[in-house]
């Protein structure tokens, strides 16, 4: 286990290093230079920043320095606030964290007990009608179903927020525009993963011997189907600050995908090369944890693992 773990973090190493070559090749677009001082910097000024950045040394030189700094938390200055990158992305992050694990609550909760439900009640009408809304709410787009919701919900009825961060009632709407379209996805994966499950021998030796069908279905086969669960949930996961992006421009929720559009519109290029690398370092943490679940739910993922890695 030890060995396949030391592999996946070699594996996030090399990848970190490939989005940090693309997030300081994207910072460096432009003049940093004008960018940071602005128009009206003294020629003394100009130059002190320009030794300071090394935009005189070689490209691979600065990319190393870049990386350097990044390690020590330094992702540069932002154009539009004048201030470290790292201190604007920090006060907007737990706005997206919040929002995104209640999203991920919500489709895990909603996706798991409607799966289970329509895997053991599939020929009920209201499993159709279920699976037929689960289409539904897989195609509609995200910033349409945030329209949806705040028309319906802020404007007609009244009961919500339409924008802004406070509270339960300003959380409920952007969460659920994150989470029901990832729900739908996760309860069509149950389902089909139960219906198999269901039909399987052990389930049916269970069943045989008199074990209650509830403790069978929730303990037993529920189980078995974690391991595409886990792997969803990750992808999902690792997809929420991209979907966030749409979703907080909506709502106006003060996080990291607001801050994202508001620095494309002012090109505030440290913005979006230290969003990126917060992206990227996002991605392979989710990744590392997947497979980390994966080695512990399922016997037969550790067995491959440690004959991949030699032990």
């Amino acid at each position: 286990m030890l060995a396949f773990i030391a592999s996946r973090v070699v594996q996030a190493a090399v990848v970190l290093l490939i989005v940090g070559f693309v997030a300081f090749a994207l910072s460096s677009f432009g003049d940093p230079v004008s960018g940071t001082l602005g128009t009206d910097a003294t020629p003394a000024a100009r130059a002190a920043l320009s030794a300071e950045l090394m935009l005189d040394r070689p490209y691979l030189i600065r990319y190393a320095h870049f990386m350097a700094r990044v390690l020590h938390g330094g992702l540069g200055i932002s154009y539009a606030a004048h201030r470290p990158v790292a201190e604007v992305i920090a006060e907007r992050l737990p706005a997206t964290i919040e929002l995104g694990a209640a999203a991920t609550v919500l489709s895990l909760a909603l996706g798991m007990s409607v799966g289970v439900f329509v895997a053991l009640r599939r020929n009920s009408w209201i499993s159709r009608l279920l699976m037929a809304g689960s289409l539904v709410g897989m195609s509609v787009p995200t910033f349409v179903l945030g329209i949806l919701l705040i028309t319906i919900f802020a404007v007609q009825l009244g009961w919500l927020p339409s924008f802004g961060r406070g509270g339960l009632a300003a959380l409920l709407m952007p969460a659920l525009t994150l989470a029901l379209p990832q729900s739908t996805l996760v309860a069509r994966l149950v389902r089909a993963e139960m219906i198999e499950v269901l039909h399987a021998d052990f389930i049916r030796f269970a069943l045989a011997r008199g074990l209650s069908a509830r403790l069978v279905y929730l303990r037993h086969a529920l189980r078995n189907t974690l391991v595409p669960v886990i792997t969803i949930t990750g992808l999902q996961i690792g997809s929420l600050l991209s979907f966030a992006t749409v979703t907080e421009t909506v709502f106006q929720w003060p996080g990291v995908g607001l801050l994202f559009m508001q620095a494309l519109q002012q090109t505030d290029t440290p913005v979006i090369a230290g969003l990126l690398l917060l992206i990227g370092l996002f991605y392979v943490f989710v990744n590392l944890v997947v497979d980390l679940l994966h080695a512990t739910v399922d016997v037969r993922f550790a067995i491959a693992a440690s004959r991949v890695t030699g032990h």
